[in-house]
């Protein structure tokens, strides 16, 4: 359905030189080169994401760029804290019990170094939500509600404790009435060259 999507807005916009190729992203082999190697939101989930690096440089030129962006959950809070500010705990923890590393963004710059590359550099954005933005409420919700399947299974909580149909609602009112600012997960990401 992704790939169908994502030809279908190439074909739209008349990219000729841009294609979609599914694959599994720690064997891929495009069988040639290219200038540049980039992830998104990839590493997060991957046990040994050093090795899943170095396997592309096959791919990547000689001074060609790898460029990584994930997210780093370790920054995220609400400020001042409120009651709700556990489900940052809760995401982590279910992360983590599926098998992803929630705070891989931090990393990124040592993974990319420990891979061989070059010139490594990194960089971190993350939002300020404010009490009346829609956008804190509904996105930890949604994530909540993602990983409510885990987080009830692993014993983290309970669907009573998490309640999904009022969660959004109990998020936003708590950031009103405390006069909250939400930052979600800071955006991390780093680039290097190949030798």
């Amino acid at each position: 359905m992704l790939l169908e999507v994502a030809e279908t807005r190439r074909a739209d916009a008349g990219l000729a030189n841009v294609s979609f190729v599914q694959g599994d992203i720690r064997t891929f082999d495009a069988g040639r080169r290219f200038d540049a190697v980039v992830g998104r939101l990839i590493l997060f989930h991957l046990a040994d994401p050093v090795a899943v690096v170095r396997h592309h440089l096959g791919a990547l030129r000689p001074g060609g760029t790898v460029a990584m962006v994930d997210f780093d959950l370790g920054a995220a809070r609400v400020e001042p804290p409120v009651p709700l500010s556990s489900v940052f705990d809760r995401i982590e923890v279910a992360f983590r019990a599926a098998g992803a590393n929630p705070r891989i963004g931090a990393r990124l710059a040592r993974i990319l170094q420990e891979a061989d590359l070059e010139q490594v550099a990194s960089y971190g954005f993350q939002r300020y939500l404010g009490p009346d933005d829609p956008g804190g409420p509904r996105l930890l919700a949604g994530v909540i509600r993602s990983l409510a399947p885990t987080i009830v299974s692993k014993g983290i909580a309970t669907e009573e404790e998490l309640d999904l149909a009022t969660l959004e609602q109990r998020i936003r009112d708590e950031l009103v009435e405390n006069d909250a600012v939400l930052l979600p997960p800071t955006l991390a990401g780093a680039w290097g060259r190949r030798r």
